[in-house]
């Protein structure tokens, strides 16, 4: 069967780390993406040892590699967005934020991965100067859950722990951000509260309620799924919503393999078609 251009999906290009549970990283982008209808492109950034429970180390991919990597697939295929996660290293970082500045036209979506559900580091303080000094500025939107916002705009002297999210924010804007979207999952509120920043301040607000358990990878679900809605069209107020939609739904479906956390059922929609209407 022959196909015209227009029946070809959107491309996305993610950049990430490995995750052999499958739960968070390059899988959990792959998995997202293509279930919002886009087509995955990846670039791994970083192997890591982990499972449910948590990460037990990383290997950063040698920058080069990196960078090779993402110019083989962008001088082949047309990519409507960009997803950054984990990067693996501050020279990681800095490669791929020359590289992204070669086009400025693709939306960047960038998810700043500082540490595991359970609190495992996995960037360092380097890394983070760097995201903060090369990367940030370029991104069209940048989603941090509250605990990364305060720890990127913290300043030196500063608790990162007291910093009001609106004036995470207001910082991270000033380094140059396009958006800010401060997801509020390890707040202490009744429902889950993302509020999504811009240039002039509170662009929408959205309230989620909370799902019991802890999950493994659902910061990775949601920017990648901002990706795929924006590349597929979406203006970024209506991709911010539709993709906590998303993410929500594939959380209150969420299924345990292993011992450790819930791992965010992506193909939700699939298994309730399979099913009948309903899950198992």
């Amino acid at each position: 069967m022959n196909h015209s251009r227009t029946e070809t999906p959107a491309a996305v290009l993610a950049f990430a780390a490995a995750d052999p549970s499958g739960g968070a990283g390059i899988q959990a982008d792959l998995l997202t993406l293509a279930a919002l209808g886009c087509h995955p492109l990846s670039v791994i950034t970083a192997i890591t040892v982990q499972d449910t429970s948590g990460v037990q180390g990383i290997l950063a991919i040698d920058s080069d590699w990196v960078v090779e990597q993402a110019r083989v697939i962008l001088e082949d295929v047309p990519v409507a967005a960009f997803k950054l996660g984990l990067l693996g290293s501050a020279e990681n970082i800095a490669a791929i934020a020359k590289l992204v500045s070669e086009f400025p036209h693709i939306p960047l979506i960038l998810d700043p991965v500082l540490a595991s559900g359970r609190g495992d580091a996995m960037a360092s303080d380097a890394a983070i100067a760097a995201l903060c000094e090369l990367l940030v500025p370029k991104t069209t939107i940048v989603t941090p859950n509250s605990l990364e916002a305060r720890r990127l705009a913290r300043q030196a002297g500063e608790r990162a722990e007291v910093l009001e999210l609106p004036r995470c924010a207001r910082r991270l804007l000033a380094l140059g951000a396009g958006h800010v979207l401060i997801t509020g999952t390890h707040e202490d509120t009744p429902q889950v509260l993302n509020t999504l920043y811009g240039p002039e301040g509170v662009v929408r607000s959205d309230a989620w309620e909370r799902l019991p358990g802890s999950f493994h990878g659902s910061g990775c679900t949601l920017a990648s799924a901002i990706a795929a809605t924006l590349a597929n069209g979406l203006e970024l107020s209506d991709a911010v919503r539709e993709a906590q939609e998303y993410t929500w739904q594939t959380l209150a479906a969420a299924f345990r393999p292993g011992a450790g956390q819930h791992i965010p059922d992506r193909f939700f929609w699939a298994r309730e078609m399979t099913s009948g209407g309903g899950k198992a």
